[in-house]
């Protein structure tokens, strides 16, 4: 068969978008598992419960009313009016129902918003560590992401500081997230609101990635609307609402930015899908949210266990995040390549981890996922310990 030109001659752009690393660990995981052996999962960044029973309930009741037809591009009005609701009765934040835009997950939100503001080699500003499609997606949108590093000193997270020293003219946005991904340390309002003004001061927007909000412990729940009504939110049903195969986010915009979204969403996605918005309306009622209070404070106590479980190995967390169910963890004691650690770990072990190249700059880094219930994050120390040569004490 003749090779087709594509092959030879790629878009450029797609030679500035990896692979997710993490996927290629999960199918080395699950093919162990194929093949009888016992995995324990802390790789993924998906939580281990189902989806709250109430939510599935909705969810089953819509189909079998029949509600499978498209909803509007930016969503069902009932939906888009109880996020308001729920931003009212948890930050006590207003928002117009018609600065929130539903979408097909949280990446459907923030491809909404890059194709509004990046064009060819402006620049998006990014945390380094930080979630590797955000790049990506700068790049699909023939940006030039520049990865901000960030350490242990600023909690892993951009500083007002760092967005003014590394903006320039091209420059078009900051994207930030709190909780973040993979180091779970969240920022403070006072930081946020500095972020934005610093933002707003160089005619830069603020992209806030909130996917993880709810799930933050020891500290309240908060949002960047409380400080800032001029940036761009993305959130997401996927992990404290624990729908992540229900693809469904939403995105709250600067009213200016409404109509060009829009438009982009009924050509990008025409709607988002219509049984996963009839069963988000289940979200928020008292009894979902006191499932979901339950299982944040379950999280709470395995945050507990398996950092202390790791330090106690000699994995150095310099920041134990307050958020997310991450910890960001170095084995520069065991390995200099944490590539290699994870891999072997996974093969003489079982038990499966994430390499922070995923994430940036990051040789000896891992990401520890607490997905998992406590006995098997017990287990999994045993194994890391064995594997270690050393047993927790």
């Amino acid at each position: 068969m003749p090779q087709h030109r594509f092959a030879a001659q790629r878009p450029l752009r797609l030679s500035h978008i990896e692979p997710f690393h993490v996927m290629r660990i999960l199918a080395d995981a699950q093919a162990m598992e194929a093949a009888g052996h016992d995995v324990i999962h802390l790789e993924v960044g998906e939580p281990d419960f189902p989806t709250p029973a109430p939510i599935v309930a909705a969810g089953i009741a819509a189909l079998s009313q029949h509600k499978t037809f498209y909803t509007g591009a930016c969503g069902l009005p009932e939906l888009r009016a109880a996020i308001a609701g729920f931003y009212a009765s948890q930050f006590g934040v207003t928002v117009d129902p018609a600065r929130i835009i539903i979408t097909p997950g949280a990446s459907g939100a923030l491809q909404l918003i890059l194709a509004l503001l990046v064009e060819r080699d402006t620049e998006v500003l990014l945390t380094d560590p930080g979630y590797p499609c955000n790049r990506h997606l700068v790049s699909l949108f023939e940006g030039k992401p520049v990865n901000v590093r960030v350490g242990p000193g600023s909690r892993y997270q951009m500083t007002a500081d760092l967005l003014t020293t590394n903006w320039n003219k091209n420059t078009v946005a900051a994207l930030v997230a709190s909780p973040a991904n993979p180091t779970g340390t969240v920022l403070e309002l006072s930081e946020l609101a500095a972020l934005a003004a610093a933002a707003r001061q160089r005619d830069c927007a603020l992209i806030v990635d909130e996917i993880y909000q709810g799930l933050v412990y020891g500290r309240p729940h908060e949002t960047v609307l409380s400080v800032a009504d001029d940036v761009f939110v993305v959130n997401s049903f996927s992990k404290f609402f624990q729908m992540t195969g229900w693809r469904l986010g939403w995105l709250v915009a600067p009213e200016w930015a409404l109509p060009d979204l829009e438009k982009l969403a009924q050509n990008l996605f025409l709607a988002p899908p219509t049984v996963a918005q009839h069963a988000a309306l289940a979200a928020f009622t008292p009894e979902t949210l006191a499932i979901l209070e339950t299982r944040r404070q379950e999280l709470a106590a395995r945050r507990t266990l398996l950092a202390t479980g790791l330090q106690a190995l000699g994995f150095e967390i310099p920041c134990v995040g307050d958020g997310a169910f991450y910890l960001w963890a170095d084995a520069a004691r065991f390995t200099d390549d944490a590539s290699d650690f994870a891999a072997r770990l996974l093969a003489e072990e079982a038990v499966a981890v994430t390499p922070g190249v995923d994430f940036g700059h990051a040789p000896t880094l891992l990401r520890f996922a607490y997905t998992q219930p406590e006995a098997r994050l017990n287990g999994a120390l045993q194994r890391i310990a064995h594997f270690c040569g050393r047993r927790p004490s």
